[in-house]
């Protein structure tokens, strides 16, 4: 009679490393001044420069992260800014 076979243990799962939740202000320019919070309770994500004071809030949901708020501010930033280009154009 032979041994049994003993299986192999998988390999261990790799951690994902941690999102930040502190950036760089858009209006400042100050890096690592602007902090987003995000209430559940509310559903309210914000992100506010400790500097300039400037904010951004927006409607979170049970995926949104900090990266996400701070995205949805720089990218209404720049639509902002091609809608001002626009009209100063025309």
């Amino acid at each position: 009679m032979g041994k049994r076979k003993s299986t192999a243990k998988p390999p261990p799962k790799k951690k994902m490393g941690k999102l930040e939740t502190i950036f760089s202000c858009p209006f400042c320019n100050h890096g690592n001044s602007v902090e987003c919070r995000i209430d559940m309770k509310n559903l309210i994500g914000e992100a506010v420069c400790r500097i300039c004071q400037e904010n951004f809030s927006t409607t979170v949901n049970a995926l949104t992260e900090p990266i996400d708020i701070y995205s949805e501010w720089i990218d209404e930033c720049e639509r902002v800014n091609t809608v001002e280009e626009e009209d100063d154009g025309a």
